[in-house]
């Protein structure tokens, strides 16, 4: 295969960092499709995919299909004659759509697959203690993220990194592993092996589905370090939750960063401890969250420290669903 016509599918920043590596290296990127412009904020005032607004700013034209399998737009992406589409942080494609190009539709997916399969790798590897993930670009099928794997590479998991940390890494790796996919499709080198070939005897396969708002919300009777995971990987975005509350007010709180304290106390769980100038902590089952940084409903992101200064929460307890 000479030089390959490409059609790029992404939406949101992770996507953005392949698409520059793709025009960088000289990739021939005759369009992309991203997501349709959607209202936000007060006003509702329609606001662009940063897909979009990068495809835009660098000339490409753009895409943003309501229905994928409409008719005109299958009729659209047949007329561009991509020899292969990449597809990077979009929607489930129908089988009309990935079997158009000569050499295939590869995705870009977070996680080390068949771990993780999923809209959420980033965020459920943190927040169940993995040390290791990585990114992987496999051929579409008709299920999610079950297709032949093409090219993986591992990323070893810092202890104190969250899901935006780790986020910014793996786009960066995604994208170089993306121009390697290229390249040995290109050059035939490139044989794309199924994905039980991945598994370990006995090795239980990880999901990694949406996330949903039930999920952020704190359990503070369980043990500490699955609650600073938890907090680890919801940041900065969307955030673990809690409640806390006192006789006449409740405050609504997301925790951006914590400090795990393991020891053993005869404090309930929920319980609130804090000298009141410097530091508050929440009792767990087996030790303490020291809570460094959060966001009050309504209020700027703050140190805990300038926090205490505005809140006196003495008499506050955590309030459990």
């Amino acid at each position: 295969m000479s030089e390959p016509r490409i059609l790029f599918m992404g939406t949101p920043e992770f996507a953005v960092a392949t698409l520059g590596a793709l025009l960088i290296n000289g990739f021939n990127v005759v369009s992309v499709v991203t997501a349709p412009d959607k209202p936000s904020g007060r006003g509702r005032k329609l606001s662009v995919s940063p897909v979009k607004e990068f495809a835009e700013f660098s000339s490409l034209r753009v895409l943003q299909p309501e229905n994928l399998k409409d008719p005109e737009f299958v009729k659209t992406i047949t007329g561009l004659k991509p020899d292969i589409i990449i597809v990077v942080a979009f929607r489930m494609l129908p089988e009309v759509i990935w079997r158009i190009p000569s050499a295939g539709t590869f995705n870009l997916h977070a996680s080390l697959l068949p771990q993780y399969r999923g809209a959420a790798p980033i965020n459920h590897v943190i927040i169940n203690g993995e040390t290791r993930t990585g990114v992987t670009t496999f051929f579409i099928d008709d299920k999610i993220d079950t297709g032949n794997i093409l090219l993986r590479e591992e990323v070893h998991i810092n202890s104190i990194e969250n899901a935006g940390d780790l986020h910014d890494r793996l786009m960066k790796q995604g994208a170089r592993l993306v121009i390697k996919t290229l390249e040995g499709l290109i050059s035939g080198s490139l044989k794309p092996r199924p994905q039980e070939l991945f598994m370990e005897n006995g090795e239980k396969l990880r999901t990694a589905p949406k996330i949903f708002p039930e999920d952020c919300i704190i359990n503070w009777k369980k043990d500490t370090i699955s609650v600073h995971n938890l907090v680890r990987g919801l940041s900065p975005s969307p955030c673990a939750k809690t409640i806390l509350q006192n006789s006449s007010t409740q405050l609504s709180v997301k925790i951006f960063e914590s400090l795990p304290e393991l020891t053993s106390h005869s404090d309930q769980a929920g319980t609130i401890l804090t000298d009141g100038r410097e530091y508050m902590k929440i009792a767990c089952s087996d030790g303490y969250l020291n809570i460094l940084n959060l966001r009050v409903e309504g209020k700027k992101r703050m140190g805990i420290s300038e926090f205490l200064r505005g809140f006196r929460i003495g008499g506050y307890t955590v309030q459990f669903s």
